[in-house]
């Protein structure tokens, strides 16, 4: 059942075969990436494409070493035309060209099963949250003047409104007349508390304040 289909030579209809089941399994992966995010139209056409793409090299190539190592470096320079993207869209590439692999080399049976393995594998993570940052975790950018010492200015705030309170990073904006501090706090209440932002305000001038979800978007 899972073998390849692909004998001495390729005809027209093994071939329409494995292009058919890539094409197919390539909507799937694309409606897969979509699933939970934000990816553009642009990237699930790319995906749904891809398998097919990836399988027809395959079949070029059929054991010509030269011809594969030529196509590896294809390949490669793909990488400095492109932007990069989300983790999980790095992962869905890679498994549009697994796809495109196992149906290339006939294996059409085997592709539909690792499909189908990788996809209930995904949703299952996704719908168990696996890996997702804390609802309670956020971002916050406060705006300082120069003549404040940061150390342990809101120390007190952050005791009394957070869980947790990490300083990130420190850096100076407007020709140095400000500084910009970065913390990563775990906030108590479902919500930022309009308390906490408006006992900050009051210590630093009412310069700017930025408390945002920390974003969910890294890239490898």
């Amino acid at each position: 059942m899972l073998n390849s289909i692909i004998g001495s030579e390729i005809t027209l209809s093994v071939f329409l075969i494995c292009t058919g089941v890539s094409l197919l399994l390539g909507i799937a992966t694309a409606l897969l990436g979509l699933f939970g995010s934000r990816s553009s139209q642009s990237f699930a056409v790319t995906i749904a494409i891809l398998p097919a793409v990836v399988q027809v090299i395959i079949m070029l190539v059929n054991g010509n070493i030269g011809a594969g190592v030529a196509v590896a470096g294809a390949f490669g320079l793909v990488r400095f035309r492109s932007a990069p993207g989300t983790a999980k869209e790095i992962g869905v590439i890679f498994l549009a060209m697994a796809i495109g692999l196992a149906t290339g080399m006939g294996y059409v049976a085997l592709a539909a099963l690792f499909f189908a393995i990788v996809a209930l594998f995904l949703l299952l993570l996704t719908f168990l949250k696996f890996g997702e940052t804390a609802s309670s975790e956020r971002l916050l950018k406060i705006t300082i003047p120069e003549n404040l010492d940061y150390d342990g200015l809101f120390d007190d705030l952050f005791d009394r409104y957070t869980k947790k309170a990490e300083l990130l990073r420190v850096k100076t904006t407007n020709m140095g007349a400000l500084y910009e501090l970065q913390y990563r706090i775990h906030i108590k209440d479902a919500v930022v508390p309009k308390g906490f932002i408006d006992e900050i305000r009051c210590r630093n001038g009412n310069l700017n304040i930025v408390c945002g979800r920390v974003d969910q978007k890294e890239t490898l």
